[in-house]
Protein backbone atom coordinates (compact mmCIF):
# COMPACT_ATOMS: atom_id res chain seq x y z
CA UNK A 1 0.00 0.00 0.00
CA UNK A 2 1.94 3.34 -1.39
CA UNK A 3 -1.16 5.13 -2.19
CA UNK A 4 -5.15 4.71 -1.75
CA UNK A 5 -8.18 7.56 -3.01
CA UNK A 6 -10.32 8.82 -0.17
CA UNK A 7 -13.00 12.01 0.04
CA UNK A 8 -11.46 14.73 2.06
CA UNK A 9 -13.36 17.45 3.44
CA UNK A 10 -11.40 20.70 3.74
CA UNK A 11 -12.41 23.87 5.84
CA UNK A 12 -11.25 26.99 3.36
CA UNK A 13 -12.51 30.00 5.11
CA UNK A 14 -15.63 29.23 6.52
CA UNK A 15 -16.66 27.08 3.45
CA UNK A 16 -16.12 23.10 3.28
CA UNK A 17 -14.04 21.72 0.41
CA UNK A 18 -15.45 18.00 -0.33
CA UNK A 19 -13.60 15.82 -2.99
CA UNK A 20 -11.46 12.88 -3.95
CA UNK A 21 -7.81 12.80 -3.24
CA UNK A 22 -5.22 10.49 -3.65
CA UNK A 23 -3.33 9.98 -0.19
CA UNK A 24 -0.53 8.11 1.20
CA UNK A 25 -0.24 6.25 4.52
CA UNK A 26 0.65 8.84 6.11
CA UNK A 27 -2.76 10.35 6.21
CA UNK A 28 -3.49 7.15 8.22
CA UNK A 29 -3.93 7.90 12.02
CA UNK A 30 -2.58 5.61 15.05
CA UNK A 31 -3.94 2.69 15.26
CA UNK A 32 -4.01 -1.46 15.81
CA UNK A 33 -6.40 -2.20 12.83
CA UNK A 34 -6.13 -1.37 9.06
CA UNK A 35 -8.68 -1.97 7.44
CA UNK A 36 -9.41 -2.62 3.62
CA UNK A 37 -12.63 -0.82 3.34
CA UNK A 38 -15.64 -2.47 1.33
CA UNK A 39 -18.52 -0.40 2.12
CA UNK A 40 -20.24 2.68 4.08
CA UNK A 41 -23.20 4.42 4.21
CA UNK A 42 -24.48 8.03 4.48
CA UNK A 43 -26.22 9.08 7.59
CA UNK A 44 -27.02 12.64 8.73
CA UNK A 45 -23.99 13.14 10.62
CA UNK A 46 -22.34 12.67 7.31
CA UNK A 47 -24.03 15.19 6.12
CA UNK A 48 -23.40 17.52 8.77
CA UNK A 49 -19.44 16.97 8.38
CA UNK A 50 -19.25 18.56 4.92
CA UNK A 51 -21.69 21.50 6.08
CA UNK A 52 -20.33 25.26 7.02
CA UNK A 53 -20.93 25.06 10.98
CA UNK A 54 -22.21 21.89 11.04
CA UNK A 55 -21.12 21.08 14.49
CA UNK A 56 -19.89 17.39 14.35
CA UNK A 57 -16.10 17.67 12.96
CA UNK A 58 -13.72 18.61 15.19
CA UNK A 59 -10.62 19.55 13.12
CA UNK A 60 -10.11 19.49 9.09
CA UNK A 61 -9.35 18.16 6.89
CA UNK A 62 -10.96 14.82 7.66
CA UNK A 63 -12.26 11.86 5.59
CA UNK A 64 -16.12 11.61 6.59
CA UNK A 65 -18.13 8.28 6.90
CA UNK A 66 -19.46 6.87 10.25
CA UNK A 67 -19.82 3.40 9.08
CA UNK A 68 -16.79 1.52 8.35
CA UNK A 69 -17.31 -1.86 6.82
CA UNK A 70 -14.65 -4.38 5.09
CA UNK A 71 -11.75 -6.56 5.47
CA UNK A 72 -8.62 -6.53 8.13
CA UNK A 73 -5.16 -6.10 5.70
CA UNK A 74 -2.95 -6.03 9.45
CA UNK A 75 -3.49 -6.08 12.57
CA UNK A 76 -1.11 -5.48 15.80
CA UNK A 77 -4.01 -6.70 17.87
CA UNK A 78 -4.62 -10.81 18.52
CA UNK A 79 -8.16 -9.84 18.64
CA UNK A 80 -8.19 -9.90 14.39
CA UNK A 81 -6.16 -11.47 12.10
CA UNK A 82 -5.69 -10.36 7.73
CA UNK A 83 -8.92 -11.52 6.46
CA UNK A 84 -11.28 -10.95 9.20
CA UNK A 85 -14.59 -9.11 7.82
CA UNK A 86 -15.64 -6.62 10.34
CA UNK A 87 -17.68 -3.49 11.11
CA UNK A 88 -17.18 0.02 13.03
CA UNK A 89 -18.72 2.98 13.79
CA UNK A 90 -18.80 5.30 16.55
CA UNK A 91 -16.67 7.15 18.87
CA UNK A 92 -14.53 8.99 16.60
CA UNK A 93 -15.33 7.61 13.36
CA UNK A 94 -15.63 10.26 10.57
CA UNK A 95 -15.63 13.28 13.26
CA UNK A 96 -11.93 13.14 14.78
CA UNK A 97 -10.45 10.84 12.89
CA UNK A 98 -10.99 9.41 9.28
CA UNK A 99 -13.99 7.51 8.53
CA UNK A 100 -15.27 4.92 5.46
CA UNK A 101 -14.97 7.14 2.55
CA UNK A 102 -11.87 5.87 1.86
CA UNK A 103 -10.29 2.70 0.38
CA UNK A 104 -8.02 1.79 3.84
CA UNK A 105 -9.27 2.93 7.28
CA UNK A 106 -6.43 2.16 10.26
CA UNK A 107 -8.55 2.23 13.92
CA UNK A 108 -8.16 1.32 17.61
CA UNK A 109 -8.56 -2.72 17.94
CA UNK A 110 -11.40 -1.06 20.81
CA UNK A 111 -13.61 0.42 18.42
CA UNK A 112 -13.84 -2.98 15.90
CA UNK A 113 -16.49 -5.98 15.61
CA UNK A 114 -15.99 -8.77 14.11
CA UNK A 115 -18.81 -10.07 12.06
CA UNK A 116 -20.40 -13.62 12.38
CA UNK A 117 -23.32 -14.49 10.16
CA UNK A 118 -23.09 -11.14 8.28
CA UNK A 119 -21.53 -9.70 5.15
CA UNK A 120 -19.94 -6.91 5.07
CA UNK A 121 -22.67 -4.81 2.98
CA UNK A 122 -25.36 -5.81 5.33
CA UNK A 123 -23.32 -4.52 8.20
CA UNK A 124 -22.98 -1.09 6.02
CA UNK A 125 -26.58 -0.98 5.16
CA UNK A 126 -27.69 -1.40 8.75
CA UNK A 127 -24.60 1.00 9.90
CA UNK A 128 -25.39 3.66 12.44
CA UNK A 129 -29.03 4.05 12.26
CA UNK A 130 -30.00 0.57 11.44
CA UNK A 131 -27.57 -0.60 15.19
CA UNK A 132 -29.90 2.55 16.43
CA UNK A 133 -32.65 1.19 16.16
CA UNK A 134 -31.86 -2.27 17.05
CA UNK A 135 -30.63 -0.59 20.43
CA UNK A 136 -34.00 1.12 20.46
CA UNK A 137 -35.74 -2.01 20.29
CA UNK A 138 -33.80 -4.16 22.09
CA UNK A 139 -34.74 -1.27 25.30
CA UNK A 140 -38.62 -1.73 24.25
CA UNK A 141 -38.09 -5.09 25.03
CA UNK A 142 -35.62 -4.75 28.09
CA UNK A 143 -38.11 -2.50 29.52
CA UNK A 144 -41.17 -5.67 29.56
CA UNK A 145 -43.48 -4.26 26.80
CA UNK A 146 -45.13 -7.31 24.67
CA UNK A 147 -46.70 -7.98 21.55
CA UNK A 148 -50.20 -7.98 23.88
CA UNK A 149 -49.83 -4.55 25.34
CA UNK A 150 -50.87 -2.89 22.56
CA UNK A 151 -49.32 -0.89 19.60
CA UNK A 152 -46.18 0.35 18.93
CA UNK A 153 -45.67 3.81 17.45
CA UNK A 154 -42.22 4.79 15.27
CA UNK A 155 -41.87 8.35 14.16
CA UNK A 156 -39.76 9.62 11.24
CA UNK A 157 -40.53 6.18 10.26
CA UNK A 158 -39.08 6.77 6.78
CA UNK A 159 -35.03 7.31 7.96
CA UNK A 160 -32.78 4.90 8.16
CA UNK A 161 -32.94 4.53 12.00
CA UNK A 162 -37.75 4.62 11.59
CA UNK A 163 -37.31 2.22 8.23
CA UNK A 164 -35.46 -0.56 10.56
CA UNK A 165 -37.20 0.09 13.95
CA UNK A 166 -40.34 -0.78 11.82
CA UNK A 167 -38.99 -4.14 10.15
CA UNK A 168 -37.45 -5.33 13.80
CA UNK A 169 -40.49 -4.58 16.11
CA UNK A 170 -42.85 -6.21 13.17
CA UNK A 171 -40.29 -9.23 13.14
CA UNK A 172 -41.23 -9.41 16.77
CA UNK A 173 -44.22 -9.30 16.52
CA UNK A 174 -45.66 -6.05 17.47
CA UNK A 175 -48.23 -3.94 15.67
CA UNK A 176 -46.59 -1.29 14.13
CA UNK A 177 -47.50 2.26 13.53
CA UNK A 178 -45.26 4.11 11.50
CA UNK A 179 -45.49 8.39 11.32
CA UNK A 180 -43.93 9.67 8.34
CA UNK A 181 -44.01 13.14 6.56
CA UNK A 182 -43.48 11.40 3.02
CA UNK A 183 -46.81 10.21 2.10
CA UNK A 184 -44.66 8.48 -0.71
CA UNK A 185 -43.13 6.04 2.07
CA UNK A 186 -46.59 4.75 3.07
CA UNK A 187 -46.06 1.82 0.57
CA UNK A 188 -42.64 1.02 1.47
CA UNK A 189 -43.35 1.13 5.62
CA UNK A 190 -46.43 -1.14 5.14
CA UNK A 191 -44.06 -3.74 3.49
CA UNK A 192 -41.69 -4.00 6.24
CA UNK A 193 -44.73 -4.52 8.70
CA UNK A 194 -46.51 -1.25 9.59
CA UNK A 195 -50.04 -1.85 10.41
CA UNK A 196 -50.70 1.40 9.36
CA UNK A 197 -48.97 4.71 8.03
CA UNK A 198 -49.75 7.92 9.72
CA UNK A 199 -48.85 11.93 8.94
CA UNK A 200 -46.27 13.99 11.25
CA UNK A 201 -47.42 13.96 14.64
CA UNK A 202 -48.60 16.33 16.65
CA UNK A 203 -51.04 17.12 13.85
CA UNK A 204 -51.48 20.95 14.35
CA UNK A 205 -47.41 21.30 14.92
CA UNK A 206 -48.64 24.93 15.93
CA UNK A 207 -50.63 24.04 18.61
CA UNK A 208 -49.39 23.73 22.50
CA UNK A 209 -48.50 20.82 23.36
CA UNK A 210 -50.67 18.90 26.12
CA UNK A 211 -48.98 17.71 29.37
CA UNK A 212 -51.01 14.33 29.16
CA UNK A 213 -53.47 13.06 26.22
CA UNK A 214 -55.46 10.34 25.15
CA UNK A 215 -53.02 6.82 25.51
CA UNK A 216 -52.49 5.34 22.19
CA UNK A 217 -49.25 3.43 22.59
CA UNK A 218 -47.32 0.91 24.67
CA UNK A 219 -44.45 2.27 23.37
CA UNK A 220 -42.54 4.15 21.03
CA UNK A 221 -39.29 4.61 19.29
CA UNK A 222 -39.03 8.55 18.61
CA UNK A 223 -36.66 9.49 15.61
CA UNK A 224 -37.75 13.32 15.61
CA UNK A 225 -37.50 14.57 19.21
CA UNK A 226 -38.78 18.64 19.54
CA UNK A 227 -42.61 18.66 19.33
CA UNK A 228 -43.05 15.12 18.34
CA UNK A 229 -41.66 13.62 21.77
CA UNK A 230 -43.37 15.74 23.76
CA UNK A 231 -46.66 14.40 21.88
CA UNK A 232 -45.63 11.17 21.68
CA UNK A 233 -44.87 11.09 25.50
CA UNK A 234 -47.99 12.58 26.48
CA UNK A 235 -49.45 9.25 24.66
CA UNK A 236 -47.71 6.87 25.72
CA UNK A 237 -49.90 4.01 28.28
CA UNK A 238 -49.40 3.41 31.63
CA UNK A 239 -45.63 1.65 32.25
CA UNK A 240 -45.04 2.34 28.76
CA UNK A 241 -41.30 2.81 27.00
CA UNK A 242 -39.95 5.25 24.71
CA UNK A 243 -36.62 4.73 23.15
CA UNK A 244 -35.83 8.58 21.46
CA UNK A 245 -32.57 9.16 19.23
CA UNK A 246 -33.11 12.15 16.89
CA UNK A 247 -33.59 15.85 16.88
CA UNK A 248 -34.32 16.76 13.45
CA UNK A 249 -37.51 18.10 15.29
CA UNK A 250 -35.47 20.22 17.78
CA UNK A 251 -33.40 19.52 20.20
CA UNK A 252 -36.05 21.15 23.01
CA UNK A 253 -38.50 19.26 24.71
CA UNK A 254 -41.93 21.09 25.31
CA UNK A 255 -43.11 19.15 28.03
CA UNK A 256 -43.71 18.25 31.70
CA UNK A 257 -42.96 15.53 34.22
CA UNK A 258 -46.33 14.24 34.18
CA UNK A 259 -45.90 11.54 31.82
CA UNK A 260 -43.39 10.19 33.84
CA UNK A 261 -44.90 11.06 37.65
CA UNK A 262 -48.40 10.44 36.58
CA UNK A 263 -47.97 7.28 33.76
CA UNK A 264 -44.73 5.79 34.98
CA UNK A 265 -43.21 6.89 31.63
CA UNK A 266 -39.85 6.15 30.52
CA UNK A 267 -37.57 8.23 28.54
CA UNK A 268 -34.72 6.24 27.27
CA UNK A 269 -31.79 7.72 25.47
CA UNK A 270 -30.38 6.05 22.43
CA UNK A 271 -26.80 6.39 21.77
CA UNK A 272 -24.32 4.39 19.45
CA UNK A 273 -21.09 7.05 19.58
CA UNK A 274 -19.95 6.05 23.05
CA UNK A 275 -21.44 2.47 23.67
CA UNK A 276 -19.10 0.56 25.44
CA UNK A 277 -17.43 -2.20 22.58
CA UNK A 278 -18.59 -5.42 24.36
CA UNK A 279 -22.34 -4.32 24.66
CA UNK A 280 -21.67 -2.82 21.28
CA UNK A 281 -20.32 -6.55 19.91
CA UNK A 282 -23.00 -8.49 21.80
CA UNK A 283 -25.88 -6.37 20.14
CA UNK A 284 -23.38 -7.00 16.48
CA UNK A 285 -24.16 -10.72 17.00
CA UNK A 286 -28.29 -9.96 17.34
CA UNK A 287 -28.04 -8.55 14.50
CA UNK A 288 -26.56 -11.82 12.62
CA UNK A 289 -29.31 -13.95 14.12
CA UNK A 290 -32.18 -13.06 16.20
CA UNK A 291 -32.35 -9.61 15.63
CA UNK A 292 -31.50 -9.57 11.67
CA UNK A 293 -33.46 -6.88 9.96
CA UNK A 294 -36.04 -9.43 7.49
CA UNK A 295 -36.44 -6.88 5.20
CA UNK A 296 -32.90 -4.44 4.59
CA UNK A 297 -32.38 -5.04 0.98
CA UNK A 298 -36.02 -3.28 0.21
CA UNK A 299 -34.86 -0.80 2.36
CA UNK A 300 -31.44 -0.49 1.09
CA UNK A 301 -30.19 1.73 -2.08
CA UNK A 302 -26.56 1.09 -3.27
CA UNK A 303 -24.73 4.20 -4.78
CA UNK A 304 -20.66 3.92 -5.64
CA UNK A 305 -18.32 6.28 -3.63
CA UNK A 306 -17.95 8.43 -6.40
CA UNK A 307 -21.02 9.56 -6.30
CA UNK A 308 -21.77 10.41 -2.71
CA UNK A 309 -22.34 14.03 -2.90
CA UNK A 310 -25.75 13.31 -4.54
CA UNK A 311 -26.54 11.22 -1.73
CA UNK A 312 -25.59 13.62 1.11
CA UNK A 313 -27.10 16.23 -0.17
CA UNK A 314 -30.75 14.10 -0.51
CA UNK A 315 -30.15 13.07 3.26
CA UNK A 316 -29.24 16.56 4.01
CA UNK A 317 -32.67 17.73 2.39
CA UNK A 318 -34.36 15.29 4.45
CA UNK A 319 -35.43 13.83 0.87
CA UNK A 320 -33.97 10.66 1.15
CA UNK A 321 -35.63 7.09 3.07
CA UNK A 322 -34.18 4.11 3.39
CA UNK A 323 -30.45 3.27 3.91
CA UNK A 324 -27.79 4.96 1.98
CA UNK A 325 -25.38 2.21 1.30
CA UNK A 326 -21.83 3.67 -0.28
CA UNK A 327 -19.86 0.92 -2.12
CA UNK A 328 -16.22 1.83 -1.38
CA UNK A 329 -14.01 -0.75 -2.79
CA UNK A 330 -14.35 -0.34 -6.85
CA UNK A 331 -16.56 2.77 -6.22
CA UNK A 332 -14.01 5.86 -6.42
Amino acid sequence: MTTFNAWVARDSDGTIDFAPETVDESFLPAGQVTIRVEYSSVNYKDALAVTPKGGVVREYPIVPGIDVAGEVIASESDAFAPGDKVVAHGYEIGTARNGGYAEIARLPAEWVVKLDGISTADAAAIGTAGFTAAMSVQAILAGGVKPADGPVLVTGASGGVGTVSVDLLASAGFDVVASSGKPGAADLLTSLGASSVIGRLPEDPDAKPRPLGKSQWAAAVDCVGGKTLAHVLSTINYGGVVAASGLTGGAALPTTVLPFILRGVSLLGMDSVLMPIEPRRALWARLGSDLAPRHLKEITNLAAVRDVVSVIDQVREGKYTGRALVQVADGF
